[in-house]
């Protein structure tokens, strides 16, 4: 049937919505995002890190996925999003790129609007600019960081040069048609399941600290926790037809899927056997006992992930998270530039 389907639109000229998605130990959403990718999209391209929690077992279950190994050891943005973009390319025909992390969904309302036909209709080159909503842990309100994110484009075959950490997913450097899309909306799940995204944002911490060493601890430490500073002002309650649609086809968007530990603890333990502890005492990373991580793991010697802060940096990460909700206002700027200056922060 989908096979029918794809012919029809080669046969009349009519451009593939072709999702885009990495995939690195995500099985904790991937299957609830596969089920609502399947209901928009023509083709589904994931590029799996050698997972070990059964997401290529899972991605493998749905008929419109094109599974491809992403074999890079290292973290890189840009390969991954190559690999994605030039499996998308020998589809033939006209395509239209929608580039998706696993934990990102569109808004059920979506699939019903008619800035579909503007997508479709749109020359190559166009990019497509979505609204991006962070979805709360109790789902029922999200807030808006009142940008658009460019996670669309017509395809018309050009480069895309990406670099390895907070890359632009697509090749959209110096394309001048775009289109801001309202009705198509793209929510955020990361945040459903707090735990696991402050296991994340450690692990970024550490490979900021290790892959930008100019890099201020203050500068790594305020955008990693954007989170606990959302103004009041831009958090709404989630329509009821956001989820609906899903709801009816017999999807449950509310499913958080907590666990005790994440992957990146693993990868923090392997961080600090190779760098040490003391090369991340700056960062904002000890808010959990390493220690009991790595007895939990299976490490012997755990005595040597013991928190290396001393005192005064304990002081300023307290510091660091009270004054994060207003850590624009020329007071806080102020002691924040005394620490990276006079201390090194």
């Amino acid at each position: 049937m989908i096979q029918s389907r794809n012919e029809k639109k080669m046969k009349y000229g009519k451009p593939f919505l072709i999702c885009l998605t990495p995939v690195k130990n995500e099985a904790w959403i991937l299957d609830r995002f596969l089920k609502c990718a399947s209901l928009w999209a023509d083709y589904i391209i994931i590029a799996d890190q050698q997972s070990m929690d059964g997401s290529i077992e899972i991605a493998k279950k749905y008929p419109k996925v094109i599974a491809i190994d992403n074999n890079e050891k290292k973290f890189s943005e840009k390969v991954r999003q190559n690999l994605l973009i030039n499996e998308a390319r020998k589809i033939k025909g006209p395509k239209i790129l929608i580039t998706l992390d696993a934990d990102e969904i569109l808004t059920g309302d979506s699939l019903n609007s008619g800035e579909w036909k503007l997508i479709l209709n749109s020359e190559p080159g166009t990019v497509i600019r979505f609204r991006f909503l962070n979805i709360y842990p109790d789902f029922k309100y999200y807030w808006w960081p009142q940008y658009y994110m460019s996670w669309g484009f017509v395809d018309d075959g050009r480069m895309h040069e990406g670099i390895d950490i907070h890359s632009s997913r697509l090749p959209v450097s110096g394309s001048t048609r775009e289109i801001f899309l309202e009705e198509i909306k793209v929510m955020h799940f990361q945040y459903t399941n707090w735990e696991r995204m402050e296991s994340k944002h450690r692990w970024y911490q550490c490979y900021e600290r290790i892959n930008n060493p100019d890099k201020s601890s203050i500068e790594i430490f305020r955008p990693y926790h954007h989170m606990y500073a959302i103004k009041k002002s831009e958090v709404k309650k989630i329509p009821d037809e956001w989820f609906d649609y899903y709801k009816q086809s017999g999807i449950d968007l509310a499913i958080a899927n907590r666990q005790k530990y994440y992957y990146w603890e693993k990868l923090v333990l392997e961080f600090f056997d190779k760098y040490g502890t003391k090369f991340f005492k700056k960062e904002d990373i000890w808010d959990i006992n390493w220690e009991v991580a790595a007895r939990d793991f299976g490490y012997e010697n755990i005595n040597k992930y013991r928190d290396p802060r001393n005192f005064f940096l304990k002081i300023v990460h307290f510091w660091l998270r009270k004054s994060q909700h207003s850590h624009t206002n020329i007071f806080v700027r102020t002691i924040d530039k005394i620490l990276k200056i006079f201390f090194k922060i």
